[in-house]
């Protein structure tokens, strides 16, 4: 569901931010490569509204670039560090213009991901009614729950990371992802039961 993972030739999401401090322009757009697409799905997920999204993607990005520390703290990992950014910067949004306005279009992939060879409708027809399903059932978890399931989903995190990121018990974050879990299993078979 995210981006490939570094593997032993490749440098690590550190490495690439020591670099990118240094100048090398290169390494961050590598960087941006590696976390765009869990990123960007994450806050849109969180928020339902591609264009609040794609702001606070901009947003997260840009304060990325103006920070200049390497992270945190060492013992935080970069992608954490950039969930904790993106997630503080969509309550900052809620806070200055009101939490969650209603849903005016749905994400299209494409905007954030390399084509695929010719376009096939009924492929796309399908995996667009696939994402309705999956969005509506998304749309009907409590706002922990939700958040937590995208975290692990998108993000890849750890149980442990994302009691992090949220300042949640780890035990709790343990519950709300099984809930989200069963819940969506409940919703999507029943959207599966009803479609034709």
């Amino acid at each position: 569901m995210t981006a490939n993972p570094p593997t032993a030739t490749e440098p690590s999401d550190a490495d690439l931010l020591r670099r990118y401090r240094g100048g090398d322009a290169v390494a961050f757009t590598r960087l941006y490569e590696r976390h765009r697409l869990g990123l960007f799905r994450f806050l849109l997920g969180l928020c339902g509204d591609h264009a609040v999204a794609e702001e606070v993607f901009q947003d997260t990005w840009m304060s990325l670039i103006r920070s200049e520390s390497l992270q945190r703290e060492a013992a935080v990992l970069f992608k954490t560090w950039l969930y904790q950014i993106a997630r503080n910067r969509l309550i900052d949004h809620w806070r200055k213009h009101g939490k969650r306005q209603q849903r005016e279009d749905m994400f299209d992939e494409q905007l954030h991901d390399q084509a695929s060879g010719d376009p096939d409708p009924e492929r796309q027809l399908s995996l667009s009614q696939d994402q309705a399903r999956i969005q509506a059932a998304l749309d009907e978890l409590p706002a922990d729950q939700r958040e937590v399931f995208l975290l692990r989903a998108h993000a890849d995190l750890q149980l442990h990371e994302i009691a992090e990121l949220t300042h949640t018990p780890a035990e709790t974050v343990k519950s709300r992802l099984r809930y989200a879990m069963q819940k969506l299993r409940r919703l999507l078979s029943a959207a599966e039961e009803v479609s034709p």
